[in-house]
C-alpha cells in the first residue's frame, strides 16, 4: 500500500528510469516518494492481471461485463473482489476516468446506505471550513491522478481527454461516496481521508477483514487471494 507522506516534496518527472510527465496539479500536491510509491502500487497490481475466474465473478457482482478491469484492487478475506483497477481509455477507445471502482454488493449497499442518510452535504460543508481536511481531499485528488497515469504508462492508454479529472467530485466536492471508498480499498488507508471514513462508519456492516459475502470466493485458497496488507 501507499505509505501517507506528511509534507510533500516537490515531484520529479521521472523514477527509476521511467520517463513520464507530471502534471503540475500533480506536482504540487502529490510528493517525489509518494509518485514513487504509486508507481510501485500500480506495478504490484499489474503483476497479477485479472484472471477469467476474477471477471466472471465481477460480472456476477455488478451485472454486467466490467470493461476495462485489468486487476482486483482489492479483495475480502475470502478473497472475493472488493474494489477493482479499471483501464484509464476502454477497449473501443472510450475514456474511463473511474480508475478504482467498487464491485461488492455488500459494499455497495453500505456506502449506499451512507449516501442516502446525507452525510455528503455535511462533508462538503466541511471541506469550506476545515482547511486541513480540505487539504488532504487534495492529496486524495493528486494521488489519483497520478496512480492513474501510471497505469496509463504501463498499458499505453491515452488519458488526454480526461487529464486533471480524478473521480468522486474530488478535488473539491463530495459526490460518490463509492469512488472514495473505492480509493480507499485499492490504494490504502491514509491516501483518501473521506474514504477512509466510509470505510469507518460501515465497519459494523462492511468490513474488508470480515467475510459477509453473500457468495464467499471459492476458485483458490483464501491464503492466496488475501489482500496484501502492511
Amino acid at each position: 500500500m501507499i505509505k501517507a507522506q506528511e509534507r510533500p516534496q516537490a515531484a520529479v518527472e521521472s523514477q527509476g528510469g521511467d520517463k513520464a510527465r507530471v502534471e503540475p496539479e500533480v506536482s504540487s500536491l502529490v510528493g517525489d516518494r509518494e509518485l514513487a510509491a504509486v508507481r510501485d502500487r500500480v506495478q504490484e497490481l499489474l503483476a497479477t492481471p485479472a484472471t477469467p475466474e476474477q471477471v466472471a465473478v465481477v460480472n456476477r457482482q455488478l451485472g454486467r461485463y466490467p470493461r476495462g478491469m485489468v486487476a482486483v484492487g482489492a479483495r475480502c478475506v475470502c478473497g472475493n473482489p472488493l474494489a477493482v483497477v479499471t483501464r484509464p481509455q476502454l477497449e473501443d477507445g472510450t475514456p474511463f476516468p473511474t480508475t478504482c471502482y467498487l464491485t461488492s454488493p455488500e459494499a455497495v449497499k453500505a456506502v449506499s446506505r451512507l449516501e442516502a442518510d446525507g452525510v455528503m452535504a455535511a462533508w462538503n460543508t466541511e471541506l469550506g471550513s476545515d482547511a486541513d481536511l480540505a487539504s488532504a481531499y487534495r492529496r486524495a485528488h493528486g494521488l489519483y491522478l497520478a496512480f492513474r497515469s501510471a497505469l496509463a504508462r504501463r498499458l499505453g492508454d491515452d488519458e488526454g481527454h480526461i487529464a486533471g479529472i480524478s473521480a468522486g467530485g474530488m478535488p473539491k466536492r463530495v459526490k460518490c461516496l463509492h469512488a472514495l471508498t473505492a480509493q480507499s480499498l485499492v490504494m490504502g488507508s491514509g491516501i483518501n481521508p473521506l474514504g477512509d471514513r466510509v470505510l469507518d462508519l460501515v465497519r459494523r456492516v462492511f468490513d474488508p477483514q470480515v467475510c459477509r459475502c453473500a457468495q464467499p470466493w471459492t476458485g483458490t485458497s483464501q491464503q492466496e487471494n488475501r489482500q496484501e496488507r502492511q
